[in-house]
């Protein structure tokens, strides 16, 4: 509460400077913009941002970070009768004191004796840390801004190149930003190596690599390896891409097509319906896909290869048939087709705004020559279209491989090396997923193999980027 009262002061605080700032370069400029270097917004933006920016990001580090650094405090030099726990009591004895010293009624813990003692120390210990922690943060960005506030009015004046200052600024901020997000990818894939590297100190690479077995549940002991095969990704790879190329099939060419209708063919009302229907598909959740392919797509298509089985039954295709009659609701046709479904809005949209970012010149010259509508779209449009096309192909991959509840609901969880649409397969977000349901602790191959999974996807996914960039780079130079 107190971090958001000493944010909501700094505004106000900082619209007070700005306003400030404004009125003391109008008077000294003589009320005349002309005699400014730059307009009177940009000066009071100035004194606000060297206001309330310091301060502002002083008060937020503390509610990030106080907690932890609270936390850390108090567990240096630990009670005795603390010291004697195991570390899961401790956890839950600091669990305590951090309860009641926020008046929080999640524990109901009662300890006696010692331990009683200790938690009636360590409580009164929290409440000081979080007060000092709190108080501590306010009264230093309280310095800050005023030390902000009173050296950026000095430097204000008509010929002060304040627009400068304040683009400086913006500068920054984007510079942070991106700085930021390099940061965080190159977190995301060292915390992936290095869990993974733990695993394949238990599981040998190229068992894990090219291992035709995924049977997690072994159980192991900490001196002895997984037994050959038990932790083989192949068939959850094989699953994977079975699923996303059927997925691919089905929305590749419908968003496609869909795409140039209504860029190329469809009127102005058809457009205006046509195109927000079929983004309103890319808000369903997936977890409504999955119920759709469960319940409805998934019966749908056992009953049809049923009934299909029946026919053949007697006759030159008898073994086929039977086997059609033993289909059941999961399989990967079903995941594969309604993952389609949901990815035509990606491709249809995407590839829409890029067929309409083609120069219109190029559709006139073409017309001009004698080509037809339709020759305009082959032989122009979709040439120069397609770099973007790809890349909207690429996310619709890069979706397909990333997805979970459809294949968890409509193509089962069996681990089955096969090509074979019909048959229950799982992916590897699946099984990532199925490892890290529940209280786990990272000590065994079991659950550290998600990470093996994620670091071996992402690399996979990083080819397919690469490929898709190169692809594009070679037919771009032929339109640029």
């Amino acid at each position: 509460m107190l971090t958001w009262v000493a944010l909501l002061a700094l505004v106000l605080f900082s619209g007070t400077t700005y306003v400030a700032a404004r009125r003391k370069v109008s008077v000294a400029a003589g009320g005349l913009p002309r005699n400014m270097h730059s307009l009177p917004g940009y000066y009071g933006a100035y004194v606000a941002l060297w206001t309330g920016a310091p301060a502002a990001f002083l008060v937020l580090m503390a509610a990030l970070f106080g907690g932890r650094l609270e936390d850390a405090l108090l567990k240096v030099q630990p009670p005795a009768a603390v010291a004697q726990l195991t570390h899961a009591e401790q956890q839950v004895f600091f669990d305590d004191v951090r309860a009641k010293a926020h008046d929080l009624q999640a524990s109901e813990t009662v300890y006696e004796g010692p331990l009683g003692v200790a938690l009636a120390a360590k409580t009164a210990q929290a409440r000081q840390l979080e007060l000092l922690i709190n108080y501590g943060a306010v009264a230093a960005a309280a310095v800050l801004a005023l030390s902000g506030v009173f050296l950026a009015l000095r430097r204000i004046r008509p010929d002060f190149r304040a627009r400068n200052k304040v683009e400086s600024w913006v500068a920054g901020l984007f510079i942070i930003c991106s700085i930021t997000a390099i940061l965080t990818t190159v977190g995301i894939v060292a915390s992936l190596v290095w869990e993974s590297i733990r695993f394949f100190q238990a599981v040998p690479i190229q068992d894990f690599l090219l291992g035709r077995e995924w049977d997690p549940q072994i159980a192991m002991r900490s001196d002895q390896y997984a037994s050959k095969g038990a932790f083989g990704a192949v068939p959850l790879f094989a699953g994977t891409f079975l699923i996303m190329i059927i997925a691919m099939i089905v929305a590749a060419p419908i968003g496609l097509f869909s795409a140039i209708y209504l860029s190329e063919y469809a009127g102005g009302f058809s457009r205006a319906v046509v195109k927000p229907l079929l983004e309103i598909l890319a808000g369903v959740p997936t977890v409504v896909y999955g119920f759709f392919a469960a319940l409805t797509v998934g019966p749908i298509f056992r009953t049809g290869f049923h009934a299909l089985g029946e026919t053949m039954v007697g006759g030159p295709l008898n073994g086929v048939g039977l086997y059609l009659m033993t289909v059941q609701n999961q399989m990967a046709l079903v995941a594969g087709a309604v993952m389609g479904i949901m990815l035509i809005p990606f491709v249809s949209s995407l590839s829409d705004d890029i067929i309409n970012s083609v120069p219109q010149s190029l559709r006139d010259g073409s017309l001009a020559m004698g080509a037809t509508r339709s020759e305009t779209v082959k032989k122009v449009v979709l040439p120069a279209a397609l770099p973007g096309i790809m890349a909207a192909m690429l996310l619709a991959v890069s979706r397909a491989v990333g997805e979970t509840m459809i294949v968890t609901m409509a193509a089962g969880l069996q681990a089955k090396m096969t090509i074979n649409p019909l048959d229950t397969v799982t992916t590897v977000t699946v099984q990532i997923v199925t490892l890290l349901t529940g209280d786990q602790e990272f000590d065994s191959p079991k659950t550290l193999a998600a990470f093996g999974l994620g670091l071996t996807l992402f690399g996979v996914t990083f080819l397919l980027n690469v490929i898709a960039l190169r692809i594009v780079q070679k037919y771009r130079e032929q339109y640029d």
